[in-house]
C-alpha cells in the first residue's frame, strides 16, 4: 500500500491523484467502511438557497432543519429560519421525502430560549413537537410547515445541564415511533445529552468535530479527534456514529475552482481511514448548507464518506 504521508506543496502529481479521488476511482484502505451517507444542516442562512434546492443537488441523504429553538417554558418555536420564507418549506419537505431524502427537525442550537427543567416540560415539548411538526393534528396547534411532517427529531443541545430532562423527552417521542438522532459536541460524553443517549433510543449520533472544542478537526490536525471518535463509537456500539465536520473549517476557499480535493488531503489520508474502521461508522455530517454551497465541500466528501 502506498504511503499516506502528504507533501507540503501541492504539485502536478498530487493534482492528478486528487482528480482520481474525486472521480471515485481510487480505492480506500482495505479496512475502511464507506457508506456514502452525507447529512447536512439547513436553515441557518437565507442565502443558502431553498430546502428543495439542497435536496436536488443529489449530495445529501439527510437534511436537518435547524433549529426548533424556543421551548420548555410555555412558549414554542414558530418557524424562524434565518430569513427563509416559511410558505414554501412544507412543500419542499414533501419534495425531499419523495426523493428518498430523510428530513429531520433539530431542537436546541446556540440560543438561550430553551430548557427542559422538569418532567412536565418534557411532556409538554413532546406534545408540541408531535402536534406541530410530526404526525399529530391537534386543532389549534400552529404547524409552521402546514400538513408536512418531518421524519424525526435531532437533539442539538448546547445549553442547560446534565439534570435537564432530555431522556424523558426522548422516551415520550419514541413511544410514538419518532426517529431520533443527536448532534453532541465532540468531547465524550457530552453531559447535556448523555442521559438521553443512554436510553438506547437514538439511531444515529452526529458528533460535532468543529467549533471551539479542543477535539475539533481544523487545519488538517487530527490531534484528539481520533481518540474522541473511538470513545463515541465504543460508548454507543449499537448506534450509528457520524463524523461531523464544518465546511467553513475545511481550508477550501469560498468559490474554489478546479480540484477541491487538494485542500482536503488530510481528511482523506489521515482521518477517514481511522474513523471508518469503526463497525458503527455511519457517514459524514456537514455543517452547514450555506458554507457547503460556497466551498463545494460535500461534492468531494460524498465519494469518500
Amino acid at each position: 500500500m502506498a504511503s499516506r504521508r502528504c507533501p507540503r506543496q501541492v504539485d502536478v502529481a498530487l493534482l492528478a491523484v486528487a482528480f482520481v479521488l474525486v472521480s471515485g476511482l481510487a480505492a480506500g484502505p482495505a479496512t475502511a467502511k464507506q457508506t456514502n451517507q452525507v447529512t447536512v444542516f439547513w436553515g441557518r442562512n437565507k442565502d443558502e438557497g431553498s430546502l428543495r434546492e439542497a435536496c436536488d443537488t443529489g449530495l445529501y441523504t439527510t437534511v436537518i432543519i435547524s433549529f426548533y429553538s424556543v421551548f420548555g417554558h410555555g412558549r414554542y418555536w414558530r418557524g424562524d429560519l434565518s430569513g427563509h420564507q416559511l410558505s414554501g418549506v412544507g412543500a419542499d419537505i414533501k419534495h425531499c421525502q419523495s426523493r428518498g431524502i430523510l428530513v429531520l427537525l433539530s431542537i436546541g442550537g446556540g440560543g438561550h430560549d430553551y430548557s427542559l427543567p422538569s418532567s412536565q416540560s418534557a411532556e409538554d415539548v413532546a406534545d408540541n413537537l408531535w402536534n406541530a411538526h410530526l404526525g399529530g393534528r391537534r386543532r389549534g396547534v400552529y404547524r409552521p410547515f402546514g400538513d408536512a411532517a418531518v421524519g424525526g427529531i435531532d437533539f442539538y443541545i448546547d445549553n442547560g445541564g446534565a439534570a435537564d430532562h432530555y431522556d424523558e423527552l426522548a422516551r415520550r417521542l419514541a413511544r410514538k415511533g419518532v426517529r431520533l438522532t443527536a448532534s453532541p459536541r465532540c468531547g465524550c460524553p457530552d453531559r447535556r445529552v448523555d442521559r438521553a443517549l443512554q436510553t438506547g433510543l437514538f439511531e444515529r449520533i452526529h458528533v460535532r468535530f468543529y467549533g471551539d472544542d479542543k477535539c475539533s478537526f481544523k487545519n488538517g490536525s487530527t490531534w484528539g479527534v481520533v481518540e474522541e471518535w473511538n470513545k463515541w463509537t465504543a460508548r454507543y456500539p449499537k448506534t450509528e456514529v457520524y463524523l461531523g465536520l464544518a465546511a467553513a473549517e475545511s481550508g477550501v476557499p469560498d468559490g474554489a475552482q478546479g480540484t477541491i480535493a487538494v485542500y482536503l488531503k488530510y481528511l482523506y489520508y489521515l482521518l477517514l481511514p481511522e474513523v471508518q474502521k469503526a463497525r458503527n461508522y455511519g457517514g459524514v455530517m456537514v455543517w452547514d448548507r450555506y458554507e457547503d454551497k460556497k466551498t463545494g465541500y460535500s461534492g468531494v466528501v460524498k465519494g469518500w464518506a
